[in-house]
């Protein structure tokens, strides 16, 4: 047996790209990631999807992240229900982003042939790395919805922060089957400091991460081999 790295503390999965997730007690996860994860996204006219950010691919759309998004039953069904920001389903998730972004050019797509993923399709952040940032910025909200992983980690104590650098280049297994490569970490952009619900804006987070560690926060992982994770799994180094 491998090194033990953690275990799973908890699974996110944000059906519609750039708006809050929901937490799942466990995941299919295949070659794309987890099952349904940035299955949808906010696209404009142009293509472009709704981010914090703009880039070839994404276009800025302020105010995606106090809404959530989910699949009714947790099951991937053919459009995920839109929550607005009182967490109130939505009936018309296209209808109600048009007039939310005040852009008629907007809707609600299913992935096509442009990947609505920034980089790889899984993230994942460590407790160890968490708690650094929250003694880092002290006195504002942190949890891992700021940096939005798949899948949080929970590490050892005395784990030292950005432990994940060390994974680069590792194959671990959760649970009976899921393998996954870790492959580089994320360079964090200004979605880091963006109010979310009930966490405010501070630009102190990003300056943290890019005064101790160049901007980048996580792992993220291809898909070695398909499986299924759960709450409570071991992540082990194979």
């Amino acid at each position: 047996m491998g090194a033990k790295l953690g275990t799973i503390e908890r699974i996110w999965r944000y059906p519609i790209k750039s708006t809050g997730g929901e937490l799942l007690d466990e995941a299919a996860v295949d070659a794309r990631g987890l099952v349904g994860d940035r299955l949808y996204a906010v696209r404009d006219a142009e293509g472009k999807f709704g981010s914090g950010k703009n880039t070839r691919r994404f276009r800025r759309m302020p105010g995606l992240l106090h809404l959530r998004s989910r699949y009714r039953g947790k099951t991937v069904t053919e459009l995920p229900e839109l929550l607005d920001p009182d967490g109130v389903p939505v009936p018309d998730p296209t209808a109600y982003v048009r007039r939310y972004l005040d852009r008629n050019d907007v809707e609600v797509a299913c992935e096509g042939t442009v990947s609505h993923f920034d980089q790889l399709p899984l993230s994942l952040l460590t407790t160890a790395t968490l708690d650094w940032v929250r003694a880092a910025v002290p006195g504002m909200p942190v949890d891992e919805r700021r940096f939005r992983p798949n899948l949080l980690v929970r590490t050892p104590p005395g784990t030292p922060p950005f432990v994940e650098d060390e994974w680069f280049g590792s194959t671990a297994r959760i649970g009976d089957a899921l393998r996954l490569r870790f492959e580089r970490s994320s360079e964090r952009c200004v979605m880091t400091n963006e109010a979310q619900q009930d966490l405010p804006h501070s630009p102190l987070i990003l300056r943290a991460i890019a005064q101790a560690h160049d901007m980048r926060l996580d792992a993220l992982a291809t898909v070695a081999h398909p499986g299924r994770v759960r709450l409570g799994d071991t992540v082990e180094l194979t």
